[in-house]
């Protein structure tokens, strides 16, 4: 039985009865009716085709899904779980429940501490069982920038950023085909974030609800309003509000006597039915007896009843927490609202600092504290870093109003920056392993502070310090969105065009991170303006090198490509900028003369591996990294800017977009030159990262010009440079692009261990952690040539299922990813799967590259398997000449391999030929070089040549072909192979 005919829910249900939870716990834990439980126990039952509930358990195991996660790769969606009884409101959920159904988004509208929350929580829980996709919860509370809604909502689900587009389209595309209900609590501070997030998410996602809890309606024509009502009085002595109040007064080990029940109708008779009002009246029972409560909540009503009101949907909550505020010492209100400024839980240290000024002594704070948590305008979590405190959200805001009243606003929320502003430094100079937990308690706090500062020109300095802090946090936090955002606040809260300038490039670093060219293109184009306004010619002629050099370098990650003309005129005016002449073909050697005109730089230019013993490369042993002689003055005045336009020169002419779409006249050879000279400026300079971008340059050169290993070995040399270099946004950038190319070139030179080790870590990156199709493409595609058949059917799940959350993106790495899994399943056998990946094949890659590249080369691998080798050729029959620049690069060796031994099982009449010139072309390449001494082996009947080549693959760790190769030999052999491919998960070929 498939699982695609078990609901999520069943899904969720099943996986407890593997537990062994009683109806009544599974109903408990998934917020569901017992009866609900029992009716998808039936369904399972009949689904699944097994007899009992034990039966059902055994099965459990099967339909578990993968890492624990939820339909569709969500996690599993928990509802907060309340800590107390929830009492009465009978009418209001079967009403609230009913809107829900009919209408896609609700309002429920009320004062604060009216009830709103627990309401909703309780609908909510009925009607788990109706959405198919969970029911999620997102506390808006603690979020004071309404551009945030959407990241506080993908943190809820479970989503993360995804590469080209923001984290709300990411939530967009997670929830595109989901039927889910979200519960949005807490929404009236940031309606205008709300309101146009909500817009969007259900034009997107049709089958998606939301359930909004807010003091206001957010006023939206789409919006169904539920207004929530104080708990009913109606009864007397048998009310909701009494039950309420006598339920919690229990709780707090108060029961009152029978007689008192009067007492207790007329005390929630003037808290106005308001469940805060009354939870918090019942908390202070055991200390001041009912008799107190209703003689000081008598006093306190009278006197706010007849005064103006600054908005009558706080009036009920207002009067119990001015009657709660003036039970308090002078000292302790001036902690309580204080204390208002902290937005997450905070420590009695903290406090100290942030309140401990006249009239308070800091070493009463702790005290302080104490006094307001019994009191319950406090409440502590006790944890592993030490006791926390927190005011509810109706508490703090009532905190803020006292603070301005009482004139102290601006000195709390100074202290306030003060204390996040050093946080944030603590953070980063601290590390640690609980870093990330240290960050996630402080990190609401500091962006309420660096929003409330940046409107405050007195403290421009310290938001910008914020700003930055909160920038480099976030970017260690694998933050990448806010990361970007805070750089260029920093940028626009500068005060000068060089810090600002800074910030705008390392702002474009993080959105190469995030895979947005367009972002990285207008960052550094405005890096340049900074600099050119600050009178820095040099730098501005850089920042536009960058530029040019992004829209070449990383093309496939634009939604709009710049043209030919724009970037032609931004390297023209760096070249101006930067007082640097185009480069003429042969100008490498003369600027690695320069470089060894420089002091203490000779040895490393004329012999690279005196300064670094990975010099030695071949790829870089060209003319650049090697000339020696006479000085040739042709260095611009300043290294990184000549560098920088280098590189962009080179990347204009070397980068395989520019090289497919022929946009260059260049030979080869010249092309070749000019990315030698951008490694030897940037050696010059002293800037690895730069070195390893012009490295990038020079590796893709190398491929056009045939040298497979040159450009493997340049792509090695990269990861070396950037390896032991500090995580910063622009090293991460180029590292994540280093091992991409070094995992694809190292597949192209047959060195699949190495293909193997530099995918898996970039699979095993953090940053790419939500994005496991870029992460995972170079591995997917070294395990399927190396035969890993095991491997490549779990990193094809995670593949599958990022890939359809990021919106079915297109890229280079994307189609072979998704053909090499397709080809794995044809050497299975199993022809729908194939056939599914290979509709994947259409939307993740591009048709030409895979009619002539990698997927000529895939689809005949099937074919030689499945013995039909005349289609195999067929598919490989042009000339390498004729598709040159699809198999060049990665695919060459493989394609002239492939090709020769296709002509040899076909009986091509010029096999041997092929055969022969495919021997010189891979010669170095142990996969290709085995491949090639099979097809002469096969050609000549040369038995024991056909089983060196077997111990070659396995060497060389091709573990399928060498079981294929047993299985041509025959005889004995071919039992060996046939086990062998058995075992991999093969079905044996012909």
């Amino acid at each position: 039985m498939s699982t695609s005919v078990i609901s999520s829910r069943e899904a969720d249900v099943l996986a407890l009865l593997g537990e062994h939870l009683s109806n009544a716990e599974i109903a408990a834990r998934l917020f569901l009716s017992v009866r609900t439980v029992e009716s998808h126990v039936s369904s399972l039952l009949r689904k699944l085709a097994v007899p009992d509930r034990r039966a059902l358990s055994r099965r459990a195991a099967e339909f578990a899904p993968a890492g624990g996660a939820g339909a569709a790769g969500l996690p599993v969606p928990v509802l907060p779980a309340p800590l107390t009884a929830f009492v009465g409101r009978v009418r209001e959920r079967g009403e609230l429940t009913e809107a829900l159904k009919k209408y896609r988004q609700v309002t429920a509208v009320g004062p604060g501490g009216v009830g709103k929350t627990r309401l909703a929580l309780a609908v909510a829980a009925e009607l788990a069982g109706e959405f198919a996709d969970g029911v999620w919860f997102v506390d808006l509370a603690p979020v004071t920038d309404p551009g945030r809604v959407g990241a506080a909502v993908a943190a809820a689900v479970g989503v993360g950023e995804q590469p080209g587009r923001g984290v709300d389209e990411s939530v967009f595309a997670a929830l595109a085909d989901r039927q889910v209900l979200l519960v949005w609590d807490n929404c009236e501070q940031i309606r205008d974030g709300v309101a146009p997030f909500l817009e969007r998410l259900l034009a997107a996602c049709p089958r998606v609800r939301v359930l909004v809890t807010s003091r206001a309606r957010l006023m939206v024509p789409f919006e169904r309003v539920f207004p929530v009502p104080p708990l009913s009085r109606a009864g007397g002595a048998d009310s909701e509000a009494v039950e309420l109040f006598l339920e919690r007064a229990a709780a707090v080990g108060l029961s009152p006597d029978p007689s008192a029940r009067d007492t207790v109708v007329a005390l929630c008779e003037r808290l106005d039915g308001m469940a805060l009002a009354i939870e918090l009246a019942a908390a202070r029972c055991p200390t001041l007896g009912l008799d107190g409560l209703v003689a000081g909540l008598s006093d306190q009503l009278r006197i706010l009843a007849g005064g103006p009101r600054a908005a009558d949907r706080h009036r009920s909550v207002r009067a119990v927490l001015d009657w709660s505020h003036d039970l308090l010492e002078p000292a302790d209100r001036a902690l309580l609202r204080r204390v208002s400024v902290f937005v997450e839980p905070f420590t009695a240290e903290a406090a100290g600092e942030l309140a401990g000024f006249a009239p308070l002594d800091p070493g009463t704070v702790a005290d302080g504290l104490g006094r307001l948590a019994e009191q319950s305008l406090l409440t502590v979590t006790p944890s592993a870093a030490g006791t926390r405190y927190r005011a509810l959200e109706t508490i703090r805001q009532y905190g803020a109003e006292r603070l301005a009243h009482a004139g102290e606003s601006a000195v709390v929320r100074s202290r306030h920056v003060t204390w996040c502003r050093d946080r944030a430094a603590d953070l980063l100079d601290a590390g640690g392993a609980d870093w990330r937990a240290r960050f996630d308690a402080v990190a609401e706090d500091l962006r309420a502070a660096l929003a409330w500062a940046a409107e405050r020109p007195e403290l421009r300095a310290d938001a910008h310090r914020l700003a930055l802090s909160l920038a480099e946090s976030a970017f260690t936090r694998n933050l990448l969105g806010e990361a970007q955002q805070r750089y260029e606040q920093a940028a626009a809260l500068a005060g000068a065009d060089a810090e600002a300038g800074e910030s705008l490039r390392l702002a474009a670093a993080v959105a190469g991170c995030r895979r947005l060219g367009d972002d990285m293109f207008r960052l550094h184009r405005a890096a340049a303006e900074t600099a050119r306004r600050s009178g820095d010619r040099a730098g501005a002629g850089r920042d536009l090198a960058a530029a040019a050099t992004v829209a070449y370098r990383f093309s496939s990650e634009f939604t709009r490509i710049p043209a030919v003309e724009e970037t032609a005129t931004l390297l023209t005016e760096a070249r101006r900028l930067s007082d640097t002449t185009p480069a003429a073909p042969g100008a490498a050697a003369s600027a690695a003369d320069s470089v060894a005109s420089t002091p203490g730089a000779a040895a490393s230019a004329a012999d690279p591996s005196a300064a670094d013993p990975s010099a030695a490369d071949p790829a870089v042993s060209g003319p650049a990294a090697s000339a020696s002689g006479p000085a040739a003055a042709v260095a611009a005045p300043d290294p990184a800017a000549s560098a920088a336009v280098a590189l962009a020169e080179a990347a204009v002419l070397a980068d395989a977009f520019g090289a497919v779409q022929g946009a260059t006249d260049n030979t080869v050879e010249e092309t070749v030159a000019l990315a030698e000279r951008a490694v030897a400026l940037a050696l010059r300079a002293g800037d690895p990262v730069a070195e390893s971008a012009a490295l990038d340059a020079l590796s893709g050169a190398r491929s056009w010009a045939g040298d497979t290993f040159a450009a493997a070995a340049a792509a090695r040399r990269r990861i070396d440079l950037l390896t032991p270099l500090p995580s910063t946004p622009a090293r991460t950038h180029e590292l994540l692009d280093a091992l991409a190319m070094a995992s694809g070139t190292a597949l192209g030179a047959g060195r699949l261990s190495e293909a193997r080790r530099w995918g898996g870590q970039l699979a095993g990156h953090p940053l790419l952690a939500e994005v496991g199709h870029y992460a995972t493409s170079w591995l997917l595609v070294a395990d399927a040539f190396a035969g890993r058949v095991d491997e490549v059917l779990t990193g094809s799940a995670r593949f599958l299922d990022a890939w359809e959350r990021s919106g079915r993106q297109q890229s280079f790495s994307l189609g072979p990813a998704a053909a090499s899994v397709a080809m794995v399943h044809g050497l299975r056998g199993d022809r729908a799967a194939r056939a599914e990946w290979l509709a994947i094949v259409d939307r993740a890659g591009t048709a030409e590259e895979y009619r002539h590249g990698y997927g000529a080369i895939l689809d005949a691998m099937v074919l030689l398997h499945d013995g039909d080798a005349a289609e195999a050729l067929d598919r490989v029959a042009p000339e390498p000449e004729r598709v040159w620049k699809w198999v060049t690069w990665i695919w060459l060796h493989w394609y002239v391999a492939l090709r020769a031994e296709a002509s040899v099982l076909a009986g091509h009449p010029d096999a041997r030929a092929r055969t022969a010139a495919a021997r010189t072309l891979v010669a170095g390449n142990p996969v290709a070089t085995a491949q090639v001494d099979r097809a002469e082996a096969l050609l000549d009947g040369d038995l024991p040549r056909l089983l060196a080549a077997a111990r070659a693959f396995g060497a060389a760790g091709s573990r399928y072909q060498s079981a294929r190769t047993l299985l041509l030999a025959g005889g004995e052999h071919a039992a060996a192979g046939r086990a062998e491919l058995t075992g991999l998960g093969l079905r044996p070929g012909q």
